[in-house]
């Protein structure tokens, strides 16, 4: 009796599992195509202007990494606080101190944006995407600070190069955050695909080169020295600033719309899984013994 109670058990849960797979509304939202993913990703706004976010801190994050280095070098030797290198590879410390800035205010910055985000929250469900906007307009002013302040001391430099960096890393842990409740779980592996491949393609990939042509064609145009380097590369880096204000906006965008797509993947999620539970309940009962 009790093997054929667990027979009956197992046959059971197998047909309800078949029968779940082949209603009609059960499969229409279990699988969809990649394009089809894409497709609804697209009109997915907070989205697409998150990943455009992303994508402009990917920006000036990759110029920074590559050039700021560089740029401290051409400084000290503008302040003549070092000689001129003559010959590669050349001993310098900006690299390493600007490596331990990066290192410790992006562990700061994340650690406190995720923290601020989870207490702003509480008070508005718009928190996210203002506190990535917040973000990105507070490092704008601080890089160009930075930048423009580097003839005058070297010590303001270093300051709002690690203000600057601080409030770019404050957004690395919340733009994650965001994606994860604005697309529905089927499609969030695709989601994360395309907005790294996109922040990378259009981010830090493209952006030293950017800056080093803007730096080489107005170097161009001054004499070909020392003074005439660092001018170069200033000036290239307020690109940096700009784009900053951008991502800013992008993220403001982002803050409009983020509520009704968060509703949408949530409705969409309980819809699947109504779906799904009526299902299997449907199948339960015909699997049941009639009186």
């Amino acid at each position: 009796t009790q093997d054929a109670a667990e027979g009956h058990g197992g046959q059971s849960i197998t047909s309800t599992t078949q029968g779940a797979d082949k209603k009609p509304g059960v499969q229409s939202t279990a699988s969809t195509t990649w394009c089809e993913d894409v497709k609804s990703l697209s009109k997915n706004r907070s989205f697409v202007w998150s990943s455009l976010g992303v994508t402009a801190m990917a920006f000036v994050t990759g110029a920074l990494g590559l050039w700021v280095p560089v740029f401290l070098s051409r400084a000290q030797l503008f302040h003549d606080l070092v000689p001129p290198c003559l010959q590669e590879p050349c001993n310098s410390s900006t690299s390493l101190i600007f490596g331990g800035i990066t290192i410790v205010t992006g562990i700061v910055g994340v650690i406190t944006g995720a923290g601020v985000a989870r207490r702003y929250k509480k008070i508005n469900a718009k928190a996210d995407p203002l506190i990535c906007a917040v973000g990105m307009f507070s490092s704008a002013p601080c890089l160009y600070l930075s930048i423009m302040l580097a003839t005058q001391s070297i010590l303001a430099t270093y300051i709002f190069i690690a203000l600057g960096e601080f409030f770019l890393a404050l957004n690395w842990a919340i733009v994650a955050d965001i994606l994860l409740y604005v697309v529905i779980p089927k499609r969030q592996s695709t989601a994360v695909a395309l907005q790294i491949f996109m922040s990378h393609l259009l981010g830090d990939a493209g952006s030293p080169y950017f800056i080093g042509i803007i730096s080489d064609a107005l170097q161009t145009r001054q004499n070909d020295s020392h003074l005439g380097a660092f001018r170069s590369l200033q000036y290239s880096f307020i690109l940096c600033a700009f784009i900053g204000v951008l991502g800013g906006g992008f993220f403001l965008l982002t803050a409009l719309h983020v509520e009704e797509d968060r509703e949408e993947a949530q409705q969409l999620c309980r819809g699947i899984e109504n779906k799904g539970y009526i299902s299997n309940e449907d199948e339960l009962q015909d699997e049941l013994p009639k009186a």
